[in-house]
């Protein structure tokens, strides 16, 4: 699926940037990492649910509600990605320097859940 190879590449991208010395520099970068793989990682799965379980979805909550429904996630991925999700909605407001660097400290336990969602993704049933 073309949309979960793009979410790999992106969410690599993530993980290189953290791996990065601090400045401010690499915090607005890696925010805007944050922000594309986070939608392309929602992108990916509801591409999947879409060929796996011809369910449609638009928006990214209802797209992991549903893999939490079908059962293709567990309640802990599902409550993690949700506060991604909250995190990323933030991220408009990142001129905001406390909320910029508060994202910004999230953003490696944000990198896991998406990591645990890709793999979710990846692996056949």
């Amino acid at each position: 699926m073309e949309k979960l190879t793009q979410a790999r590449r992106a969410v690599k991208s993530l993980d290189e940037i953290l791996r990065e010395p601090f400045s401010t520099i690499v915090r607005d970068a890696a925010i805007q990492r944050f922000e594309f793989s986070s939608e392309i990682a929602w992108k990916a799965a509801r591409q999947w649910l879409a060929v796996e379980e011809s369910i449609e979805v638009n928006h990214p909550r209802g797209c992991y509600r549903e893999l939490f429904r079908i059962g293709r996630i567990d309640e802990t991925l599902s409550l993690k990605l949700l506060e991604l999700i909250e995190d990323r909605n933030r991220t408009s407001h990142a001129y905001l320097e406390a909320l910029a660097q508060a994202v910004f400290e999230r953003i490696p336990n944000h990198l896991q859940t998406l990591q645990s969602l890709l793999r979710t993704l990846e692996h056949k049933s």
